[in-house]
């Protein structure tokens, strides 16, 4: 089999392996978890087809030779709407891995929101937009998802760390979808160090890319198939640290809280950090027990 059979083979099976993720996902009614996620799979799985037939239009020039034009236009367009559904793809599996915390879920939401934003409008700004043309969408498109593949390779990298403090299974869907993005960025990452280094190693590179997109499609697919393990109500310990952030989290979110802490003058500001902190710590912790 020659190599560009394999590769349309390949393809077609990522295109089924697509569909079939996105009839779990809908069966089991999962995007009402996570309506983002769902948007990304039908996405993928309606622009696969139209891509496919652009392809080969192409090679049998198709529409007076205009087929790569149009290729062209819908392939970045997709790109584009990927990158941009994939940021709120992001904020739904932290919500979903914090849902135990709500204190440290709003927290890390506003703070996940600030450096999605800083991190988009940084990499806008580094675009040389002259004498570029309509290759200027690749360069805006490639900007984009550039910041998203770091953000889930530092979600994963979080859940990893952090799985036996949120007492978060294996086996939980937040999980198994940052832990596939996190291999979808590793894979792109790797794929443009070969395809710009190495031009010799493009084609073995090309299957490895391909091979790795297949491996997470049935690692998502394992986990939409098989049950879900049941996530247990979260009893943390009044002294654990976790607890002790969340309820420092739960204070900064609150309008209401109101802290007065006189210092002297030649305090230290650490100092006077510290303090303000445990005082709001405590006015919670007391304002919990009286309602219990």
């Amino acid at each position: 089999m020659s190599s560009q059979a394999a590769m349309s083979l390949m393809s077609v099976t990522e295109f089924a392996l697509w569909a079939v993720l996105g009839f779990l996902f809908w069966k089991k009614r999962l995007q009402c978890r996570f309506p983002a996620m769902g948007a990304y799979l039908t996405l993928r799985i309606a622009s696969m087809p139209v891509l496919m037939l652009l392809f080969y239009g192409q090679s049998q020039h198709w529409f007076n030779d205009y087929c790569f034009a149009i290729y062209f236009f819908v392939y970045w367009s997709v790109y584009i709407a990927s990158a941009v559904i994939l940021y709120f793809v992001c904020m739904e599996i932290l919500r979903s891995a914090l849902s135990s915390y709500s204190g440290l879920m709003r927290f890390g939401l506003v703070a996940f929101r600030w450096a999605a934003l800083v991190s988009v409008l940084m990499t806008l700004s580094m675009i040389s937009y002259s004498h570029k043309g309509v290759m200027v969408i690749s360069e805006i498109a490639n900007a984009l998802m550039r910041p998203v593949s770091v953000v889930q390779l530092c979600i994963l990298a979080f859940l990893c760390f952090s799985m036996n403090a949120l007492r978060l299974s294996v086996r939980d869907l937040s999980f198994g979808f940052a832990l596939g993005f996190g291999l979808l960025s590793a894979n792109d990452f790797t794929n443009s160090f070969f395809v710009s280094a190495l031009t010799s190693l493009t084609a073995p590179a090309q299957f490895l890319y391909e091979s790795l997109i297949l491996a997470t499609l049935c690692i998502w697919l394992i986990y939409c198939a098989l049950p879900e393990a049941v996530r247990l109500s979260v009893v943390t310990p009044v002294n654990t640290t976790i607890y002790r952030w969340n309820e420092i989290a739960s204070a900064l979110g609150h309008k209401g809280t109101q802290v007065v802490a006189p210092q002297p003058a030649g305090s230290f500001f650490l100092t006077d950090v510290e303090e303000v902190v445990d005082k709001v710590f405590n006015r919670s912790l007391k304002s919990s027990e009286s309602k219990s």
